[in-house]
């Protein structure tokens, strides 16, 4: 007899440090141990929606580059690997943060990485993770750079 129950959601933000690929990692393998699927996030912002500062931009050029950016990113990830069968892909446009703590919705997991590479990570080290760990609707795992994979 098969399960009602729909499979675990297990939601990472990956947005091309070292540290939020090892959280994909750490992702999948979790997600493999309690055979649920993983739902990778890559949120990005258009600058000219962020305020005046900036030059105006085309957003359809920078949608362009984000989904660039993030089919580099999971490429990198898994260059050795194939990507696990059922691996769900969003790119989302807005605050990282925000994007991530919407998704936390009904998720049995959410994951990050320790530190991004946003705007603020000098001046706000892992914003991002401490928001997500503060707000999300499920429990968060904050992943730190593997140092081991990295070089």
């Amino acid at each position: 007899m098969q399960s009602s129950e729909p499979e675990p959601r297990v939601v990472v933000g990956v947005d091309g440090s070292p540290s939020s690929y090892a959280a994909l990692r750490w992702a999948v393998r979790y997600a493999r141990l309690v055979g649920g699927v993983v739902e990778t996030i890559h949120a990005w912002d258009t600058p000219s929606d962020v305020g005046w500062t900036g030059p105006a931009i085309d957003p359809e050029f920078d949608l362009e580059q984000a989904r660039e950016r993030f089919a580099e990113e999971l490429s990198s990830v898994f260059a050795k690997q194939e990507r696990p069968a059922g691996l769900r892909e969003h790119l989302v446009e807005g605050d990282p943060s925000e994007v991530l703590i919407r998704a936390s919705q009904g998720a049995e997991v959410l994951v990050v990485g320790s530190r991004g590479r946003g705007a603020f990570s000098r001046a706000m080290l892992g914003s991002v993770s401490q928001r997500c760990a503060q707000h999300a609707a499920c429990p968060v795992v904050v992943v730190r750079e593997d140092h081991h994979r990295a070089r």
